[in-house]
C-alpha cells in the first residue's frame, strides 16, 4: 500500500492551515496562532471521554490530530462543559504569558478547522458527540 496522500502532504498542509488561522483571526505570527489553536483543542479535549476524543481526532488532518493528542494526561478526570464565556477563560489561561488569543478564539480556531476537513466526516463525527461538544464547534454559544 502506498503511503496516505495525507501523511505525504502533512507539512504543507499544516503550513496553508496555519496561514489560513493566522489570517482569519488576524494576529500577527503563527506563534501566536499556534498557542491559540492548542488552547482551544486542550479546552475542547478535556471535556471528552477517551473514545469520543480520538473518533474527532481521527477527522482531523495529521498535524492538528497530533497537537490534539501532545501531551494529554489521560488520568485527568473529565472537564464538564460550561458557557463560552468560561471556556475562552480557560483558553486565555493556557500558557497565559504566551498567550494572545483573540475574543473569539474558539469560533476563529472553528471557522479554519472547518475550512481543512472533510466536512461530511466531520459531521458524522459531530453527530455522535453531546450537544455541548457540538455547540463548541459551532460558531455561537454552546
Amino acid at each position: 500500500m502506498p503511503m496516505p496522500l495525507e501523511y505525504r502532504q502533512a507539512s504543507a498542509d499544516f503550513d496553508a492551515f496555519m496561514k489560513d488561522l493566522v489570517a482569519s483571526s488576524m494576529l500577527t505570527s503563527s506563534h501566536q496562532a499556534y498557542t491559540m489553536l492548542q488552547a482551544v483543542l486542550q479546552v475542547f479535549r478535556r471535556r471528552l471521554t477517551f473514545a469520543e476524543a480520538i473518533s474527532f481526532a481521527n477527522v482531523l488532518p495529521p498535524v492538528l490530530r497530533a497537537i490534539f493528542v501532545s501531551d494529554w494526561d489521560v488520568d485527568l478526570p473529565k472537564s464538564p462543559f460550561a458557557e463560552r464565556d468560561e471556556l475562552m477563560r480557560e483558553v486565555r489561561a493556557f500558557r497565559h504569558d504566551h498567550n494572545l488569543s483573540t475574543e473569539t478564539a474558539i469560533e476563529d480556531v472553528t471557522s479554519a478547522i472547518r475550512r481543512h476537513v472533510d466536512p461530511a466526516a466531520f459531521d458524522r463525527v459531530m453527530k455522535t458527540l453531546s450537544a455541548n461538544a457540538r455547540g463548541f464547534w459551532s460558531m455561537g454559544s454552546p
